[in-house]
């Protein structure tokens, strides 16, 4: 009677262990299954993580406001020291540096010229910080319109080989309809990374734009300082 008992107990275990062993996933061959579309959504993800890293560091790089640069400008256009001022510009490679230089370089002009000299630099600088940018919003788009094409296309298949061969069970189904979901699955993730990388670097350039405000502003300021 122990014998049995320790005998089914063993049998048990054996079997318990190997359906955890079937259970175990390989995540990447189970990627795999989710058909020729997951290859083009794989691309569409590695462009992303390209573009989100390449926009992140150079917006970062391209938004840097080096104050000593602003004070010494301050104290030269004070002092009226355009050229001083103009030169100190040149030397800064930043886009806030660039846009100051295009209102230096007109001191002296009806303070709308002045104006509408930095606004274009500034329209110019900011295209740059938009360059590739529409490419995410159309990976956000595309990617998971592509995983649902891919399942649609897998569930087409699915159904078509059951015309053809007879064979209708729930094991054929589910086996045939979780692979090629896959794809939707992997489509939207994917858009939801370009979505959230798309919308935060945005932001970021929404921040550079109103800082850019702040400073062209105290510029302007200081321009009818030593008139005042």
């Amino acid at each position: 009677m122990l014998q049995s008992i320790l005998l089914q107990v063993s049998v048990a275990s054996a079997d318990s262990t190997q359906i955890a062993t079937s259970l175990s996933i390989n995540y990447f061959e189970l990627l795999l299954k989710g058909g020729v579309v997951i290859y083009p959504i794989m691309f569409l993800l590695l462009a992303t993580f390209y573009l989100m890293i390449e926009r992140y560091l150079f917006i970062k790089s391209a938004s840097n406001i080096d104050f000593g640069y602003l004070r010494s400008l301050k104290d030269s256009i004070m002092r009226g020291d355009v050229r001083t001022a103009t030169t100190l510009s040149k030397s800064t490679n930043l886009p806030i540096a660039r846009i100051l230089e295009k209102g230096i370089t007109r001191i002296g002009r009806p303070v709308k010229d002045i104006e509408s000299a930095m606004e274009t630099q500034s329209n110019l600088e900011i295209s740059k910080m938009e360059k590739n940018m529409g490419y995410l919003g159309l990976i956000a788009g595309v990617a998971p319109t592509l995983g649902f094409v891919g399942t649609i296309s897998g569930i087409i298949r699915i159904f078509y080989e059951i015309s053809v061969t007879g064979n209708f069970s729930i094991e054929t189904i589910s086996n045939g309809l979780y692979e090629k979901m896959i794809s939707s699955f992997s489509g939207l993730v994917v858009g939801l990374i370009a979505y959230s990388a798309y919308h935060g670097i945005n932001m970021m350039i929404d921040k550079f734009s109103i800082n850019l405000q702040a400073t062209v502003m105290d510029f302007l300021d200081t321009l009818n300082e030593p008139a005042s």
